[in-house]
């Protein structure tokens, strides 16, 4: 077996597609036998080091987190899951490896991918959806009727928070490139406005403000705020934390891997209410330059990245 890996922190140059050997499965694992997997902004941070205090300096580290694939052995306390049964989701982030032709994970990191829904899209949707489902209601408490602010609202997770908001009922506004706004209004989403918008126009007008860039000024977000409203953000840093803590409408997100979160999204997906864009589609032997591309050039951005096993 193959899997993208590092041996030390850094930049791109680092990434090697090695052999290796699944690591032996603990009561509650699974080995997946991976059919497709997705990038993240945060593979590329936590291969620079940035958050080498959760991941630590043990080498080699794997990269990849999202996929979908076939249950190929469960550890003997498993008792959801089957040997053959089709699945997604995502790994500890200490452990990673799902850029690889299999993965081991914990069986409540994962759940069963609906039969309509293809490997490809399966898993595009973890990280990005239980990060869009947590802001809109287990910080944000969205309720049916409520107006959403999203801010970069086709970004993958402004995106996903979009759908899943609207949905549910509520208003959905939001910002993106001006180029964008069409893209914008065909997903529901009204009023669309750019990036650079003052708040006069929408002030005191939403319930959930949600920052999915983490460049929205505060000071303009309470001032969408209806009385009660709440603001959330999900990149995580000393600022965004100390704010959470003082008294105000500002919440930050930690996402965190829930398997009854994943259940409703893969129904959501299933029913079509939500759909990530795919940006290319790559095998594991020529993923590296792809995830080069994506990191430092900016390459599809428009969806995501999907790296594929090689064909026999």
């Amino acid at each position: 077996m193959k899997r993208i890996q590092y041996h030390q922190y850094g930049g791109p140059e680092v990434l090697q597609l090695e052999e290796f050997e699944p690591a032996p499965l603990g009561a509650s694992d699974v080995l997946v036998r991976v059919r497709a997997a997705s990038a993240n902004p945060m593979d590329f941070g936590i291969r620079s080091g940035g958050m080498k205090v959760v991941t630590g300096r043990s080498f080699p580290r794997a990269l990849g987190y999202d996929f979908a694939g076939v249950v190929e052995t469960v550890g003997r306390g498993v008792t959801t899951l089957r040997v053959g049964d089709e699945v997604f989701g995502g790994t500890p982030i200490k452990s990673a490896g799902a850029f690889a032709d299999a993965v081991v994970t914990k069986v409540e990191y994962v759940v069963r991918k609906p039969e309509g829904l293809s490997f490809e899209d399966a898993a595009t949707i973890p990280t990005v959806g239980i990060t869009a489902y947590q802001a809109l209601f287990t910080k944000g408490k969205l309720q049916p009727g409520q107006d959403v602010f999203v801010h970069s609202c086709l970004g993958a997770v402004g995106r996903g928070a979009a759908q899943l908001a609207l949905a549910h009922g509520a208003q959905v506004s939001g910002s993106c490139r001006d180029t964008a706004h069409q893209e914008a209004h065909d997903l529901g989403i009204d009023p669309v406005v750019d990036f650079d918008f003052g708040p006069t126009s929408l002030a005191g007008r939403f319930d959930l403000v949600i920052d999915t860039s983490g460049n929205l000024k505060v000071k303009t977000a309470k001032a969408m705020l209806r009385p009660g409203g709440r603001i959330v953000g999900i990149h995580p840093s000393p600022v965004t934390l100390a704010r959470s803590y003082l008294p105000g409408p500002f919440h930050v997100l930690f996402a965190q891997p829930v398997t009854t979160d994943l259940e409703i999204l893969a129904k959501a997906a299933d029913e079509g209410r939500l759909q990530l864009p795919i940006a290319r589609t790559v095998p594991l032997s020529q993923a590296i330059p792809a995830l080069n591309d994506l990191e430092l050039n900016r390459l599809g951005k428009r969806g995501k990245l999907i790296i594929t096993p090689d064909q026999a």
